[in-house]
């Protein structure tokens, strides 16, 4: 999650101190449609695993908590 929370933090300069895990980070705009595809590329790189783009919906991207459980815990 540290990769993640680093790349959010880069992708958002003016971001001050931790994201909470339950924070929306669609609806607070730290993820917007320009580096959606990039975020799905560095999940797949962290977890070594193509994501279908077919079998996730948007929830699956709105929270760390979220994308932690869906594709970074290990019982995937």
């Amino acid at each position: 999650m540290e990769r993640v929370a680093a790349w959010l933090h880069e992708k958002n300069p003016g971001l001050d101190g931790p994201i909470d895990t339950d924070e929306d980070l669609i609806e607070a705009r730290l993820i917007d449609s320009m580096d959606f595809l990039e975020f799905i590329d560095l999940l797949e790189d962290i977890s070594g695993t193509s994501i279908d783009l077919q079998e996730v919906t948007i929830d699956d991207f709105r929270t760390l908590a979220r994308v932690r459980e869906r594709f970074l815990s290990p019982a995937r």
